[in-house]
């Protein structure tokens, strides 16, 4: 049984199978293997947290080998501690010694290795050091599917956190909004997705008035007026996973030209969302979202892509954006957030996150869509 606050855990057979999927991707890439370095990819594969430090932390994994994790002899007990651990073979080495002697017969001498983005540069360069005869390129570039199709587990998560967002803006239209600042919305938005169930707040944009046509604005001292458009756009992770929504608000009624702008993002993020089917491109959901917008003139005011996946991070790939050409797959979750920016002015964002389903995709955010007037 799991609720919203009880989701299944996961096992050390689920951390197994991730593991011997991605060293038998990086196989069918034509790589000698995986390194992941302390961080969400290190997190979704075995289910082990540790700081990322100048201390070697390295996941070594090659298709037909077990899984070793090289650790620091200090970190060992946290390691055997996590739910992933019994699926792995633990190598510790103790300061003083060279933790790539330790790392170095894991690999081979002459192998090209897939490595997570994170990691660290001195950390690789102790690897080229020690094997000057591999090479090495980013996860994100070898393996962009890495962490990009969910299990029925992860997507419970999504669901909660996604649950647990549209729950927040509910409460958020209910407070004041003129004459406070961008500031103190964003910590009402904050202390709701808390009260909701996150454990880690990312991000909590409130662009008002003209700030709202910047699209990543961080909530700084405006005060918030009546007449202003506002953008809102939050999220952070709940149970390990990802969430993140935006809406735009207006206080007191909008013009007739700020409610036609606001019904052009909110049609064409309809149309990005219809778009969403298994064996489709990802840049099809880009177009789709993007030609309504240019349609009725505002194409140049529609500047970012139309959306990124959501998992373990609340920013990873696939991206839905023209040459991105990867299918999309049942159990991808993504962003649809088209918006259109006047500079000056204001701006307009809606976004919700998508699962591919069987034969669709399935929004992980219900709220309303329409303008909201708020006090």
């Amino acid at each position: 049984m799991s609720s919203p606050n009880q989701p299944v855990p996961f096992t050390a057979d689920d951390y197994r199978a991730r593991m011997a999927r991605a060293a038998d991707s990086a196989a069918e890439a034509g790589l000698a293997g995986v390194l992941v370095a302390p961080g969400p990819d290190l997190v979704h594969l075995t289910g082990y947290r540790p700081v990322n430090t100048e201390r070697l932390t390295l996941l070594v994994l090659r298709a037909g080998e077990d899984p070793v994790l090289v650790v620091p002899t200090l970190e060992a007990p946290d390691a055997e501690r996590a739910v992933g651990s019994p699926a792995l073979t633990l190598r510790d080495w103790t300061d003083g010694k060279d933790p790539y002697a330790v790392a170095a017969p894991l690999l081979d001498a002459d192998g090209r290795f897939g490595i997570s983005d994170n990691a660290w540069a001195m950390h690789l360069l102790g690897l080229q050091q020690f094997l000057p005869g591999t090479s090495y390129v980013s996860l994100t570039e070898a393996l962009p599917m890495l962490r990009a199709v969910k299990d029925a587990a992860e997507l419970e998560r999504l669901a909660a956190a996604g649950a647990a967002a549209d729950a927040t803006y509910e409460e958020i239209l209910k407070v004041r909004f003129s004459g406070r600042k961008e500031t103190d919305v964003a910590a009402d938005l904050a202390a709701l997705l808390k009260q909701f169930g996150h454990s880690q707040v990312d991000f909590t944009v409130v662009g008002s008035g003209p700030n709202g046509a910047n699209p990543h604005h961080e909530a700084g001292d405006r005060t918030i007026e009546r007449g202003d458009m506002v953008v809102l756009d939050f999220g952070g992770l709940k149970h390990g996973y990802g969430s993140d929504t935006s809406r735009t608000v207006h206080v007191g009624e909008p013009t007739a030209e700020e409610q036609r702008v606001h019904d052009i993002v909110r049609e064409a993020q309809e149309a990005g969302c219809r778009a969403v089917r298994p064996g489709i491109a990802c840049q099809e959901i880009d177009r789709a979202a993007r030609a309504v917008i240019t349609e009725f003139g505002y194409g140049e005011r529609f500047i970012h892509r139309t959306g990124h996946g959501i998992g373990v991070t609340t920013h990873e790939p696939p991206y839905m954006i023209e040459g991105e050409e990867q299918l999309l797959v049942p159990g991808m979750c993504f962003s649809v957030e088209p918006g259109i920016y006047l500079p000056g002015r204001f701006g307009v964002r809606i976004e919700d996150i998508v699962t591919v389903t069987d034969d669709g995709g399935r929004r992980l955010n219900t709220t309303a869509r329409e303008l909201a007037v708020v006090e």
